[in-house]
């Protein structure tokens, strides 16, 4: 075992100029740049049991909040090493029965069943999305779930029950909450929460597009909501520190969040995704103070200078440089955006710069608007590769569905899916991806995840006003088996046994052939979406992890072992092994 503590470095931190004023069309790589391998997911959503579906009873009447909902959180709940499942929906009030939020455990490998019933998770508000983290360190993932109105804590009491702790634990946020995230904001071993909100909306409103046709309100007619952030007072309560910590003096349209230490200085820091306004990157100052520094690092608009409709984000080492990029889903004719990290030192960035159209990613997204996405290892490879789940807010100009008795069919629209090359270049393979690329539905949240425990990622989608989808993998024969084959894997769990608890914020390196793979310790994210899984690292052609780096929340790195493909690792800070 070898400890080695990183100093902050103190140097300047430069801008990125955008190229304002700029028409010029997007640049796309060659079309042989990366190869489309025949990646393919399959829709077994019926073989799971999985019957959920997102329900506002909105069709025709066009509630802005309707357009928008849609999150889904998956984390063990019960502690038996399984992934469950939490889906917000509109509440009784609004949808009746059929608006309810749904839980569901997974009683066996990839088989769920509805628990809804005396888990305690009958959230009362109208439902956005989640986030999951163990407030209280007592070794149980708790819940909090974003409304529009106040949102709700509920406190983990093991087995899959729980009781809602919002008003003991000081947490009730008001107005619309969108995405939130927990992380430990001060190091002191308790985890903070982030909570963005969207917009000021308290009553329905009839907006016009062109043509007169009545549609969705965009925000653009609505004043913006400022964020929260609350600090967690030793696993006890959370105390509103949003003044203090700077957050609270701007007032934008908050959807998508991550928080990670974008500058390498052991502090995590936060970027939110607003609609139709700069995207923010606050800057941690380790004494609970956040700076907005995203228009000094190149993060806030895109290439051109413009705010976009930011909606998820997915974050990753997409070429190899072991420093985290981020992506940007957005608006129909807009491009989505890859913010590639500029590099710099320990303590400091050089910032970043919109590099969608080099890394291919911008072509295919401007006929689609992008909400749900995540960087994953489709192929087990060792390459990062990206999803998006796309659906419109306004009825499209071409309708894609042919279901012609349903409402939603001109805003349903099939997704996304780009296949790395390691160096940043990514090639779109959504036609020949099977079910996920051809699905027309209204989507919304995103979660790669292991359904089948074989060792390759499958991917589930929540939707708007539709049924909930599990797409398997099966671009790998036999995963379990694959080592050597150009398809083995690792699962790792990161742990902090003095916190009894997932070390939410660390990084892992898995050096693999000698090529760093760098993964993030981070709750599930993208939009609306949270939760807590397994690190996966596919390994290509190796057949072994040679060591582990990771670097602790703080700063601290240790190294570990390798293992041979195929493990399932669980790592220990201050053990070495």
């Amino acid at each position: 075992m070898r400890l080695v503590v990183l100093g902050a470095a103190a140097s300047a931190i430069l801008g990125c100029a955008a190229e304002e004023g700029s028409s010029e069309a997007p640049v796309t790589p060659p079309a042989d740049a990366v190869s489309v391998s025949g990646v393919t997911f399959v829709d077994v959503t019926a073989e799971t049991g999985l019957d959920f579906v997102h329900a506002t009873d909105s069709a025709g009447t066009f509630p802005m909040p309707a357009i928008m909902g849609g999150g889904v959180a998956a984390f063990d709940a019960d502690g038996d090493g399984l992934l469950d499942l939490y889906f917000p929906n509109a509440g009784s009030e609004i949808a009746g029965e059929s608006g309810r939020n749904r839980f569901y455990l997974q009683r066996s490998r990839g088989r769920f069943v509805d628990a809804t019933e005396g888990s305690g998770l009958d959230n009362p508000g109208y439902g956005m999305g989640a986030a999951v983290g163990d407030i209280d360190n007592d070794g149980d993932l708790d819940l909090y779930v974003t409304n529009l109105g106040p949102d709700v804590l509920y406190r983990n009491e093991g087995g899959g029950r729980f009781v809602d702790a919002s008003a003991s634990f000081g947490v009730a946020t008001s107005g619309w909450s969108t995405s939130a995230v927990f992380f430990d904001a001060d190091l002191d071993g308790w985890l903070d929460l982030y909570v963005a909100r969207y917009v000021q909306w308290n009553e329905p409103r009839e907006c016009q597009v062109q043509g007169g046709r009545v549609d969705y309100c965009g925000p653009q007619q609505f004043e913006g909501e400022a964020d929260v952030f609350y600090r967690n007072e030793g696993g006890r309560r959370f105390v509103d520190r949003s003044r203090e910590a700077g957050v609270s003096q701007i007032g934008d349209a908050g959807l998508g969040v991550v928080a990670v230490d974008l500058d390498e200085d052991g502090l995590p820091d936060v970027y939110v995704a607003n609609d139709a306004d700069p995207n923010q990157l606050w800057i941690n100052r380790g004494d609970g103070v956040f700076e907005d520094d995203a228009v000094l690092l190149g993060a806030a608009y895109n290439r051109f200078g413009v705010g976009e409709a930011g909606m998820g984000i997915a974050l990753g080492d997409i070429d190899g440089d072991r420093d985290l990029d981020l992506f940007l889903s957005h608006l129909i004719e807009e491009t989505n955006t890859l913010y590639l990290n500029l590099g710099g030192t320990p303590g400091a960035t050089d910032g970043f710069e919109d590099r969608a159209a080099e890394a291919g990613l911008a072509a295919p997204s401007t006929p689609y608007t992008g909400f749900g996405t995540a960087f994953f290892d489709a192929d087990n490879d060792g390459d990062l590769d990206l999803a998006v789940v796309n659906g419109a807010v306004k009825r499209r100009p071409e309708v894609l569905s042919d279901r012609d008795d349903w409402f939603w069919r001109g805003y349903a629209e099939p997704n996304l899916l780009m296949l790395g090359d390691g160096a940043g270049v990514f090639a779109d393979a959504s036609a020949a991806s099977g079910d996920f690329g051809t699905a027309l539905d209204v989507s919304r949240g995103l979660v790669p995840f292991d359904l089948e425990g074989d060792g390759d990622l499958d991917l589930l989608v929540s939707n708007l006003e539709g049924s909930a989808r599990v797409y398997r993998n099966e671009t790998i024969a036999d995963p379990v088996l694959a080592a050597g084959t150009g398809a083995g894997w690792v699962r790792l769990r990161v742990i902090d046994p003095e916190l009894r608890r997932t070390a939410l914020g660390a990084s892992v390196v898995a050096w693999v052939d000698g090529r760093p793979l760098r993964r993030l310790v981070l709750p599930l994210g993208g939009y609306l979406t949270g939760g807590e899984a397994p690190l996966h690292i596919g390994l290509g052609d190796a057949t072994s992890v040679e060591r582990f780096e990771v670097t602790w929340p703080g700063g601290t790195v240790e190294e570990f072992d390798g293992v041979d493909g195929g493990s399932d690792v669980t790592l220990l800070r201050g053990e070495g092994r």
